[in-house]
């Protein structure tokens, strides 16, 4: 079976849950998706990492990450598997709010000007978290090459980040589901 098909059926089987969800957005779903549930499951995030590495590997950038907690790991994934291929990435997370002590950075990881970064994200509906990831790392002088995310909703996200290389892996049609509920 191929990774990508792979990974799907793991999100299938335990990412998509049905009732009454209020999702990041504050927008109401009759479905949520719980990637937690699979990002840290070993083979899906061996998969994961794969998939990262193949939907980026033609770039040439320095950093991947994202908004805090789902970028997590998927940068890890990313930086692993690029270490195995030879290449050193550095990987970083981007905080919600910047904490009140120590640096007081909002950026967790190693990002420096006029860097090329892919912007990674688990789930995105509006886009909303990927724009504060943007955001934090265009005010460093970071530079977004692309952005990736694992399920693209669709509703509104591609529209959002227009301008931009946004390369989804799955969309919810992908997971069986139509856009605004089943």
């Amino acid at each position: 079976m191929a990774d990508r098909d792979r990974l799907l059926e793991l999100f299938k089987s335990r990412a998509v849950a049905f009732g009454d969800f209020t999702l990041a957005s504050g927008k109401k779903s009759s479905y949520y998706i719980n990637s937690k549930k699979v990002l840290f499951h070993g083979e899906a995030i061996a998969l994961l990492g794969e998939l990262l590495f193949e939907s980026t590997k033609d770039l040439s950038f320095q950093a991947i990450g994202g908004l805090e907690i789902g970028a997590i790991p998927m940068a890890t994934a990313a930086v692993l598997r690029f270490q195995q291929a030879g290449r050193t990435l550095e990987g970083f997370f981007v905080r919600k709010q910047a904490k009140g002590h120590g640096s007081q950075e909002r950026i967790e990881g190693l990002v420096r000007r006029d860097d090329q970064v892919v912007i990674v994200d688990d789930v995105l509906t509006t886009g909303e978290s990927v724009v504060q990831a943007i955001e934090a790392v265009q005010a460093i002088g970071g530079v977004v090459a692309r952005i990736v995310c694992i399920v693209d909703r669709l509703q509104g996200a591609r529209e959002r980040l227009a301008g931009y290389d946004f390369r989804p892996l799955f969309t919810i049609r992908d997971l069986g589901i139509e856009p605004g509920g089943p």
